[in-house]
């Protein structure tokens, strides 16, 4: 995560950076070496130069991973913001993936529920937001699409339950996603008090922030599947947090000046800044 949330618009990750970051993190000039070299091994990035003064490219795949989840930062808010209300409408995704195609089927289970779906039986899984576009290019990508089937409906029963909040509570680990926002909003809370403090912060130190700020929300959101509020239980722990890390995130826009911060520092400013002038507006 730590290197995914340096790399810059240009695709590229500074290692100096990377190793001055590393080290407010609490983390060894070895430790970042081989994460470095397991990053560069798996193909993700690739390596041009020596020590502190090399730097990282990002690869295709890898950049384009950072999109999705730009995707579902805003749509949470959104949802927050009761701007995303659910339509009532869930929507489904079945394949039947042959043994012969094992990296394939794995792959697209794997996607799925990444995505937020939960399993409903063998090969059949649900969510209550419209993620046809993500699954079809999962699908294509994995060369699973022509065993993919994609329907929707607004009558879903699992036994004898049919009540939408009872089936998503019976669907997907609430408690657990809710442990990991309460945990954000810890994070967040101990960050916007040092944020709106008096005192002086560097450059290093603000960039150290927006990371573990970044890892959090990222850690707290992976497992979430963005249930919409009339689903979930109230009041909802992942609200809170978001609005928290939404005012540190003005409030490091505020504070910084760096032209030149990593892409995933201005793509969460700019998502967090809209959702904190709505809450302040």
């Amino acid at each position: 995560m730590l290197v995914h949330a340096l790399v810059r618009e240009d695709g590229t990750v500074a290692a100096d950076e990377l190793y001055t970051v590393a080290a407010t993190l609490g983390m060894s000039d070895q430790q970042v070496r081989l994460c470095v070299k397991r990053l560069v091994a798996e193909g993700r990035f690739t390596h041009e130069g020596r020590g502190r003064r090399a730097t990282l490219h990002a690869a295709e795949e890898t950049t384009r991973a950072l999109a999705p989840r730009a995707d579902f930062v805003r749509h949470a808010f959104r949802q927050d913001a009761g701007l995303a209300p659910w339509d009532g409408v869930w929507h489904l995704a079945a394949f039947a993936v042959p043994e012969s195609a094992r990296a394939a089927r794995d792959g697209l289970r794997e996607a799925l529920v990444h995505l937020g779906g939960a399993p409903l039986q063998g090969g059949l899984y649900v969510s209550a937001n419209a993620w046809e576009p993500y699954v079809e290019e999962a699908a294509h990508r994995l060369g699973a699409h022509d065993a993919l089937t994609l329907l929707t409906t607004a009558d879903l029963r699992r036994g004898d339950t049919r009540d939408p909040a009872a089936l998503a509570r019976s669907l997907w680990p609430l408690e657990e996603v809710a442990d990991r926002y309460h945990r954000l909003d810890r994070v967040a809370r101990a960050r916007l008090d040092r944020l709106t403090g008096t005192a002086e912060l560097t450059p290093p130190a603000l960039l150290t922030i927006a990371v573990e700020l970044a890892a959090e929300l990222t850690r707290a959101m992976e497992p979430d599947p963005l249930l919409p509020p009339k689903l979930l239980p109230r009041p909802w722990p992942g609200a809170r947090a978001r609005e928290v890390v939404a005012r540190c995130w003005a409030a490091l826009h505020r504070r910084d000046h760096d032209g030149a911060r990593p892409a995933l520092f201005r793509l969460y400013a700019d998502i967090t800044r809209e959702a904190a002038a709505r809450t302040t507006g």
